[in-house]
Formats: structure tokens, C-alpha cells, sequence
């Protein structure tokens, strides 16, 4: 056994990275490559989630690169803590100016036809092109950019995406968003 895992231990890892480069690229096309956030503390990310009201945990950060290497965004990955079958995953694409350029799961395991939605473009595009301080769900079809309609029959599934989108965007906020304002408006 231990040579078959010695055996397949790194194409196996080298097709996770691979699916995990095509998720960043969803969720931020206008982005050439990605590379890891060398500053990404774990306990720093669960201090501000945590403050701010979350049941999630940033696992994962990568800086988006144009094709001179400049960061036009950030790829935040999340864990939320609340969906109705467990943890769910998901990547969520940030520009530089605080825009969400794109949601994509990484892992889901909700309810086939019900929650399973949540990882469908027409629920995922809800989020899409939107530049918001916070999403908020709505039973009623409220309009509003910040408005994202619940899912019929998956309340508890949208309000995990939607509070994991939200806990990406506050990371975002308090971690890059000073810093990028100032050389915004330089």
C-alpha cells in the first residue's frame, strides 16, 4: 500500500491543483495566472470572520495576476460551517475594487434538487458582477444588487452560500481593501 500512495501521491496532487487553478480562473477570468497569498495567516482570517458574525473559515488565498504580474484581485476559498448536509466549500473571485467576479463550489453534498442548486450557474451568476459591502437573501424576490432570492425549498443552502460569500467579501475588506485604496487613489 505504501508504494501504491508513493506511486499516485503526486498526480494526485497535481490534478487537485490543476481543478483548483480552473475554479480560480471561474471565478476571475480577466486574471492570466494565480499564485498563493504569501501573507495569508489562518488565525488572523478566523479572528475577522469571527468578529464579524461568521460560522466559515477562509482556507485559502491566492493573489490574481494580469499578464504583467500585477494583482488586479484576490481568489478567496471558504468553508461554511452551515449548509443543511454539512460543510460547503466555494471560491469566490474579487477584483481589487471590492467587485465579485465570480462564485464557484469547491465541495457540496446538499440535497439532490433542492439545495444541489446552489451549484448551478443560475444561482452562482446571482452573485456575479456585483460590487456590494455584503450580500443579503430574500424569500420575497426583493431586487437589489445586494439581494440574492432564496433558493425554493433550500433557504438553509443559500443563506451558507450567501453568509460564505459575505465571509470571503469582509476577509476581503479588512485584510486588502485599505491597503488597496490607498494605491487606488494615488
Amino acid at each position: 500500500l505504501g508504494l501504491v500512495y508513493e506511486v499516485t501521491k503526486a498526480p494526485i496532487a497535481k490534478a487537485k491543483e490543476a481543478d483548483k487553478q480552473a475554479a480560480y480562473q471561474k471565478v476571475l477570468p480577466e486574471a492570466d495566472s494565480f499564485e498563493a497569498y504569501a501573507d495569508f495567516d489562518e488565525q488572523a482570517a478566523a479572528s475577522i470572520l469571527q468578529d464579524a458574525g461568521y460560522d466559515a473559515d477562509i482556507t485559502e488565498v491566492a493573489q490574481a495576476m494580469d499578464n504583467n504580474g500585477s494583482v488586479i484581485g484576490y481568489v478567496i476559498s471558504v468553508t461554511s460551517h452551515e449548509a443543511y448536509a454539512g460543510d460547503l466549500s466555494l471560491s469566490v473571485g474579487i477584483l481589487n475594487d471590492g467587485t465579485v467576479k465570480g462564485v464557484e463550489m469547491l465541495s457540496i453534498s446538499e440535497t439532490a434538487g433542492l439545495g444541489m442548486k446552489a451549484d448551478e450557474s443560475e444561482f452562482k451568476d446571482r452573485f456575479k458582477d456585483k460590487n456590494v459591502e455584503k450580500f443579503t437573501y430574500t424569500k420575497n424576490g426583493e431586487k437589489g444588487d445586494d439581494k440574492i432570492d432564496a433558493i425554493s425549498g433550500a433557504t438553509i443552502t443559500t443563506n451558507a452560500v450567501t453568509n460564505a460569500v459575505d465571509s470571503a467579501l469582509v476577509y476581503f475588506q479588512n485584510t486588502f481593501q485599505n491597503e488597496l485604496g490607498g494605491m487606488i487613489n494615488e
